[in-house]
């Protein structure tokens, strides 16, 4: 058996191509707008790796635009500097006010957005490539709401601090993740009822936000309500630093189960059939996917609809059913960033947090994407 190849344009390595794509005919329809991921496959000792041109090609893409956005981004600010004063900063030659506008002001809120954007992207594909399902996204499923109640808990009944609010985030996110595993277990853990009691516990989890909002004191009902839309304002060093650790630490282990991940798109038996442990790998991933979702949320509050599409966008634009986890990751990134540059022209004095303009085309989204499923288009009508 080869093992797990070791990037994200592996995804649809398996040890008799040919085999696989007559299983995906048969017991799987395709998603719209994919087609087998095809290219080069080079092979070093006992690991493999298919490079998809196409893969290849919309990363780098994705990754020139994300830097794009970045460069706007702390020239195009409230204080702005030209990116001499920007370039000059960054490599430690700035002027006082150049650095205090960059280091304090810009590229920590601009960095949360990057790495938030990339776990919330990780987070929805790997959930979606385990369920099967095109809604499995944390804001959907209920890992977001719950991280909130978390959060609000010590926000409205403990009065803690910052660090005790993400901790209280990755606690609800935890037990809730653990909760829906439990309800939905039946001699393993199918897709659908994975979402439909994710479902389930987003609502009761919205529902016990809103009675933690009603019963707290004016002053911690504005904080915990200013807290819950999502926003990437007034970040600093510290929340850069957290969500850089969790995606170094957490996206290597996704990516070691990159075959796996690429086997249960065939499904269940298919992938057991072809030498996954389909159960051990799906504790796995929904685990990394959980805690990805949780430090997110801990980081910039529960910001939706990052996590729902930028999977989808990945897969339709590298034409690919496999999960691309780093192209995911990018054109997560992109999202927010470009969401939090659009919020803080188009709305300069306002302060609009990001998540109010993600939740706005979320719905929107949303709405399009069950849409498209009622009439037959997608892949699990």
């Amino acid at each position: 058996m080869t093992p797990p190849p070791t990037s994200d344009t592996a995804a649809s390595d398996t040890a008799n191509p040919d085999t696989a794509n007559s299983h995906t005919a048969a017991t799987s329809p395709r998603r719209a707008g994919t087609r087998p991921v095809s290219g080069r496959v080079v092979r070093a000792g006992g690991l493999s790796l298919r490079l998809a041109p196409r893969t290849l090609v919309v990363a780098a893409v994705v990754a020139a635009l994300l830097a794009a956005v970045m460069i706007v981004t702390l020239t195009a600010g409230e204080y702005s500097l030209t990116l001499g004063q920007v370039l000059a900063s960054l490599a430690g030659r700035g002027d006082e006010t150049g650095d205090f506008v960059v280091y304090t002001l810009m590229l920590p809120r601009l960095l949360v957005a990057v790495l938030v954007g990339a776990m919330l992207a990780v987070s929805g594909g790997l959930l979606q490539t385990v369920t099967r399902n095109s809604l499995g996204s944390p804001d959907v499923i209920g890992f977001t709401s719950a991280a909130a109640t978390g959060a609000l808990v010590v926000i409205t009944v403990l009065g803690g601090t910052m660090l005790q609010v993400s901790l209280g985030a990755l606690a609800g996110g935890i037990v809730a993740a653990l909760l829906i595993y439990v309800l939905a277990y039946h001699r393993g853990v199918s897709g659908l009822r994975f979402v439909l009691m994710g479902i389930g516990i987003n609502a009761l989890a919205v529902a016990a936000n809103s009675f933690l909002i009603t019963r707290a004191s004016l002053h911690d009902a504005l904080t915990a309500q200013a807290w819950l839309v999502g926003s990437v304002n007034s970040r600093g060093w510290e929340h850069v630093v957290a969500a850089a650790v969790t995606l170094a630490v957490l996206l290597p282990v996704a990516l070691s189960r990159t075959r796996s991940l690429s086997m249960m798109e065939l499904g269940d038996d298919t992938a057991s059939a072809l030498g996954v442990r389909t159960g051990r790998d799906r504790t796995v991933l929904i685990g990394v996917s959980v805690l990805l979702a949780a430090f997110a949320v801990a980081a910039a509050g529960p910001i939706t609809f990052v996590a729902l599409a930028a999977p989808q966008l990945t897969r339709r634009l590298t034409r690919s059913p496999a999960p691309g986890l780093v192209t995911t990751a990018l054109v997560g990134a992109l999202l927010l960033a470009t969401g939090d540059l659009l919020v803080q022209q188009l709305f300069p004095a306002a302060q609009l947090p990001v998540g109010t303009a993600t939740g706005c085309v979320g719905g929107l989204y949303l709405i399009w994407l069950l849409a498209s499923e009622w009439r037959g288009k997608g892949r699990y009508a």
